[in-house]
């Protein structure tokens, strides 16, 4: 309902829970998120990107290969991500699946920012 904070129906141990991990790969950093990114667990991931950019990486990959539920604050993070590091830091993503790719895909966040099934998809596809 409109107004509510996002949440996810399910065991406490999983609602508004999310880790985020982050490793290099050559001159990319990869920050693999996992959970629940919602209003809650949004500015996490906010911090962690700005802390991997400040590292002066060429792109930086957001993988949501893990990710069981995107709620809108999530792809707020992601969209603000992608407007204020372009063109210096190119940022994409991994979805694939129900929970990522599909609500990325019908809010049309696919159309601004690259999104691979995989991550070794997204490393080629920065290295080409």
């Amino acid at each position: 309902m409109a107004g509510e904070p996002e949440s996810v129906v399910g065991s406490p141990k999983t609602a508004n829970s999310c880790t985020v991990e982050e490793r290099r790969v050559d001159d990319v950093a990869v920050l693999a998120v996992a959970g629940t990114l919602d209003v809650l667990t949004a500015p996490e991931l906010e911090v962690r990107i700005k802390a991997a950019a400040a590292t002066s990486p060429t792109a930086i990959v957001v993988d949501l290969g893990r990710v069981d539920f995107l709620g809108s604050s999530g792809m707020g993070v992601l969209v603000a991500a992608h407007e204020d590091l372009a063109p210096a830091v190119r940022v994409v993503l991994v979805a694939d699946g129900p929970a990522t790719s599909r609500p990325l895909k019908l809010v049309g966040i696919a159309d601004i920012i690259d999104i691979f099934p995989t991550l070794d998809e997204a490393l080629t596809a920065l290295n080409a």
